[in-house]
């Protein structure tokens, strides 16, 4: 479904992904956790694969098809961006627009879809969230879970076949990152192909089948969940596993 091979990214003179291969494969269904300290260009990474940020080498295979990953056409940008979705820490919706307006405008908008068909694509979503009741609430009248909670909606709506997280509960309290993890676990259960940046261990723990380790834009171990946490093979992974169990 999809693969990235030997992505290399720098800004400036400081390299953030690189100096080996950054070998990822996903197939449908994957729930892939990728953790590791602040500043391990876990972000960029993601950034890279969907073209929020341009690698400066490396290729990328979607659905059989290969794509440079430094040099690639706005219409192929495009054709990708409508196969996934992307989910920002820091919600990204539109304030003056309420949480249905802020799901259907990508459907009206950046897929042409009658706004009836959109709105009813919208409630689904929004219902699929637990935020059916709010859909005429605007952002500043929604708590931060539950402004995340609408961009997963905006995701889900995308009818995507991956969907991207860059720590979506970075900016919020335990109580409201209980409520995102919990719409991201019945995803997961409903198999839905996400990629999730994240520093909650017990995600990647119990609900991702992958797990990859970051640090200094390298991978530092990668493997199916229940090993890499039962039996990590490399020192690094132990001591960084071992500083989340002290806290």
């Amino acid at each position: 479904m999809l693969e990235i091979r030997n992505i290399h990214k720098s800004f400036g003179s400081t390299p953030v992904l690189g100096g080996i291969d950054l070998d990822l494969d996903v197939n449908q269904g994957d729930v892939i956790a990728i953790i590791g300290p602040s500043g391990s260009g876990k972000t960029t990474l993601l950034r890279c694969l969907n073209y929020l940020e341009h690698a400066d080498e490396g290729t990328m295979v979607f659905d059989q098809e290969t794509f440079a990953m430094n040099k690639i056409s706005k219409k192929d940008i495009a054709r990708l961006r409508k196969k996934t979705a992307f989910v920002f820490q820091s919600y990204n919706l539109f304030a003056n627009k309420t949480a249905l307006k802020n799901v259907t405008e990508g459907l009206i908008v950046g897929r042409k879809m009658p706004k009836e068909q959109a709105r009813e694509i919208a409630m689904k979503a929004l219902e699929k969230v637990g935020l059916a009741d709010r859909s005429d609430a605007y952002p500043a009248q929604l708590s931060g879970g539950q402004q995340q909670r609408v961009a997963i909606a905006r995701a889900i709506a995308a009818q995507p076949e991956i969907i991207y997280f860059d720590e979506p509960t970075s900016a919020l309290d335990p109580e409201l990152t209980g409520e995102v993890l919990s719409v991201m676990r019945s995803l997961a259960n409903e198999g839905m192909t996400m990629i999730v940046v994240t520093h909650e261990m017990s995600f990647a723990k119990n609900v991702s089948n992958k797990v990859i380790l970051m640090e200094n834009g390298r991978i530092v171990e990668q493997g199916p969940s229940k090993e890499f946490f039962a039996n990590p093979k490399e020192e690094r992974t132990k001591a960084f596993l071992q500083s989340f169990d002290q806290q």
